[in-house]
């Protein structure tokens, strides 16, 4: 077990979530002492600092901009100087060395190996898990969902080869026929063999809202127990405030919270009216991160282009088509500017736009709902 008092860290990387996120900790557990920190790749807008130093004043402390030793003889911004180090190869989704060297990389450095307690900003109505660490000493907590715990402790929990001494957990919070319940859904059959790994994840997520049904306090102190067999940075603490939280929070608090404490929502996020062939759409800005990130959609890059045309061109200077090293796929940022293309893009954005039903929000939080996240802090944060 684990005797070393952990730390409480929490990663903003200036989109919505994490921001809402270091609000809702900061005025509800006021005795936790949480550390914010932000990985800077030099190529953030600037709501992103404008946004970090909101919060900075908000919460009375600072957000700690996390560095890379390797840098510290350069004069280059974080990016370019990676940029640099690969030879002109732009990061992708098959090649993502920018989350690799930029976040995860400070981010290690910051932990530094101590036990560490991870909060992560996927809402109560997002089906993701995000980034789990494979350390042993960082452990990453959902405070914004039902179910605040990762994985990889729901799979070792569940697991048949440690029932007997999680039904002893149980039976400190259950009773009579709660506890028959518990029991029954204990029973149920769940395979760990990795050809079915499907199927497991299946398994353990109806065991998982079973027990929750059951009661979410009674379920979190029966995992908290658990824990404490375990090498987890939990493990040392006596107590856990956000053991009886039930608190469920949707993308709508998110906006409530950033606007009730005065933060604001960055203005990225903000819908913007566009015409063409006399039709109307709207576009925005559906991440923070890097202004090229090559995640957003092509309409984003329309964004862009048209609100941010000089870093639009900044981004251009990267590309090198002969190479094939483009932001998009088969396609330049030169010819996707064109105007036959632009058009294109927009009544194709409009087309989609006009099948989704809710049309109420502000915020462009529709088309490009799949893709929606806090840019690429949340491939481990």
């Amino acid at each position: 077990m684990n005797t070393i008092k952990p730390k409480h860290i929490l990663g903003i990387s200036g989109g919505k979530d994490s921001a809402a996120l270091s609000i809702y900790l900061n005025d509800k557990y006021p005795h936790i002492d949480f550390q914010y920190y932000f990985c800077d790749t030099g190529k953030e807008l600037d709501e992103t600092y404008e946004l970090i130093a909101k919060l900075e004043s908000y919460l009375g402390k600072e957000v700690l901009k996390l560095d890379n030793p390797e840098m510290k003889s350069t004069s280059d911004d974080p990016f370019d100087f990676y940029y640099k180090s690969f030879r002109g190869y732009l990061p992708s989704a098959q090649a993502r060395w920018c989350t690799a060297l930029l976040k995860l990389k400070p981010f290690e450095k910051f932990v530094n190996g101590k036990p560490t307690i991870s909060y992560v900003g996927i809402r109560g109505d997002e089906e993701r898990e995000g980034y789990i660490s494979k350390a042993s000493n960082i452990q990453s907590i959902f405070p914004f969902r039902r179910n605040i715990w990762s994985s990889d402790v729901l799979t070792k929990f569940f697991n048949p080869k440690n029932q007997e001494e999680v039904l002893s957990f149980f039976n400190s919070y259950h009773k009579g026929n709660k506890f028959d319940k518990v029991l029954d859904i204990l029973n149920e059959p769940i395979s760990f063999n990795r050809n079915l790994k499907t199927e497991t994840e299946k398994a353990i997520k109806l065991k998982l809202n079973s027990s929750l049904d059951l009661g979410v306090p009674e379920f979190n102190r029966a995992i908290f127990d658990f824990l404490k067999t375990t090498d987890y940075p939990l493990a040392s603490q006596l107590d856990y405030e956000l053991l009886d939280n039930e608190d469920i929070l949707v993308r709508e608090d998110i906006f409530k919270i950033l606007r009730e404490t005065g933060i604001g929502v960055p203005k990225y996020y903000e819908k913007i009216e566009f015409e063409v062939d006399g039709q109307k759409g709207e576009y925005a800005r559906s991440r923070s991160g890097c202004y090229f990130c090559f995640f957003q959609q092509k309409i984003e890059w329309i964004w862009l282009y048209e609100q941010h045309p000089e870093l639009y061109k900044e981004a251009m200077k990267y590309e090198n088509a002969d190479e094939l090293f483009t932001w998009v796929p088969h396609e330049s940022l030169e010819e996707l500017i064109q105007p036959h293309r632009i058009k294109q893009i927009k009544l194709g954005h409009i087309q989609r736009s006009n099948k989704q039903k809710s049309k109420s929000s502000p915020y462009l939080l529709d088309i490009l709902e799949d893709t929606e996240r806090d840019g690429c802090n949340t491939c481990f944060l």
